[in-house]
């Protein structure tokens, strides 16, 4: 279900009540910025550590050797 232009005019018009026009952009900022982050911390970790991760039941290689 795809928002039409009324709907989406309608939620931006609620934003502008809740929030004010002036937190607006501060808000989109902050989103934009968790969302780069979010995406750095992904490229930052290897998909080969979580998967050996996985195959040890989802503990890293530090705790599993303490196990043993």
């Amino acid at each position: 279900m795809a928002l039409g232009t009324v709907e989406i005019g309608i939620l931006a018009i609620i934003a502008i009540f809740l929030f004010g026009a002036n937190k607006i952009p501060q808000l989109a900022r902050s989103v934009g910025l968790a969302k780069g982050e979010y995406q750095k911390a992904l490229s930052e970790s290897s998909a080969s550590e979580a998967m050996s991760d996985m195959d040890r039941g989802g503990m890293t290689e530090d705790i599993a050797s303490e196990q043993e």
